[in-house]
């Protein structure tokens, strides 16, 4: 009997000292195990007097008992203690000051396009869409571009195959809109284009707007006084606005159009190569061979067409020198805007 109380005071001991599950385990082990003191003990029952046996058998149940009991208890502590500790790790303090959230904002891009949009639907123009995809008719032949003309050239037009290519500018809205649209008309064409160029001021794909005005009593002057209005509500300032005389296939008499340097109030500096002026935009009346290929009576009518690269607007309007941080999805320059 003193020999089985001692093991239970160890048990007890142990047991209580049991710092994690492990060494709970191995207290089970040590006492309840196969080769535990308690069974080996329980092994020497045998050796007893017949009448001894019971009496002893039954302390030694109750022992074990006993012990399951205390490991049952002390195995229920330990995993309470280590559910408050997890929760107390991963606690959150209340207290603390919210994390703020990051919104997205809208591409320079996108805010020139409505720019554009909101400018030219208070003076009346219906914006129109065509293909990216288009033939040759309607991109060079029916704007008046000879069949040698340096814009068919390989180097500069994406083309596929079956003897399609990839539209170089907008001017090709202009052309089916005259074909679906009754006269006078007035549209604005915005979208993508593709020019085979790359470098600060040059991307492959790139957005181009496409003004177009058709009725009986169309002059230059109403060219000049449209781009005028535009650039100035654009730029939201009074910048100088120049006209100089070009050349375009599609348009006689052709000009192209520059504004004051933004950078330097037009005195002189390293954007406008010391001229005080920076081209925005190039326009003219429609050539009447245009007029005629639409099927439009060029006597009667007349018109005026402008084209602008909007993301070379975009980039004097907000100061950016570099065309590619338009397209390459830098955050960083993203959130400026």
């Amino acid at each position: 009997m003193e020999v089985l109380e001692e093991i239970l005071r160890n048990a007890e001991s142990a047991i209580q000292a049991a710092a994690d599950l492990k060494s709970l385990d191995h207290c089970r082990v040590q006492y309840l195990g196969k080769k535990g003191q308690l069974t080996e003990y329980l092994k020497t029952v045998g050796q007893l007097p017949p009448e001894q046996r019971p009496l002893i058998g039954q302390k030694v149940n109750i022992a074990k008992d006993k012990i399951q009991t205390l490991i049952e208890q002390r195995d229920a502590e330990l995993k309470q203690a280590q559910i408050a500790d997890q929760l107390a790790s991963e606690s959150v303090d209340v207290t603390l000051p919210g994390r703020s959230q990051h919104f997205g904002s809208i591409h320079p891009l996108v805010k020139s396009f409505e720019a554009i949009r909101s400018i030219f639907t208070q003076m009346g123009f219906a914006f129109v869409e065509g293909p990216e995809i288009e033939d040759d008719f309607h991109n060079f032949t029916a704007l008046n571009i000879p069949l040698l003309h340096p814009a068919r050239a390989m180097q500069d037009t994406f083309y596929f195959p079956d003897g399609l290519l990839l539209r170089t500018h907008t001017s090709t809205v202009q052309i089916r809109a005259m074909k679906k649209m009754s006269v006078p008309l007035r549209i604005v064409a915005m979208g993508r284009v593709y020019r085979r160029d790359f470098d600060m001021t040059h991307t492959p794909m790139f957005h181009q707007m496409e003004c177009l005005m058709v009725d009986e009593a169309i002059s230059f002057a109403d060219l000049k006084g449209l781009m005028t209005q535009f650039l100035r509500e654009f730029f939201s300032a009074d910048v100088p606005i120049r006209f100089r005389p070009s050349y375009f296939p599609f348009t006689e008499p052709s000009a192209e159009v520059d504004i004051g340097c933004l950078n330097c109030n037009a005195k002189g500096c390293r954007i406008c190569k010391k001229t005080g002026w920076l081209e925005v935009l190039g326009c003219g009346m429609v050539h009447p061979n245009v007029l005629k290929g639409a099927g439009i009576d060029s006597e009667r009518y007349r018109g005026f067409a402008c084209g602008v690269g909007v993301d070379r607007l975009t980039l004097l309007r907000y100061g950016i020198s570099d065309l590619r941080a338009l397209f390459e999805n830098d955050l960083r320059f993203l959130k400026q805007f």
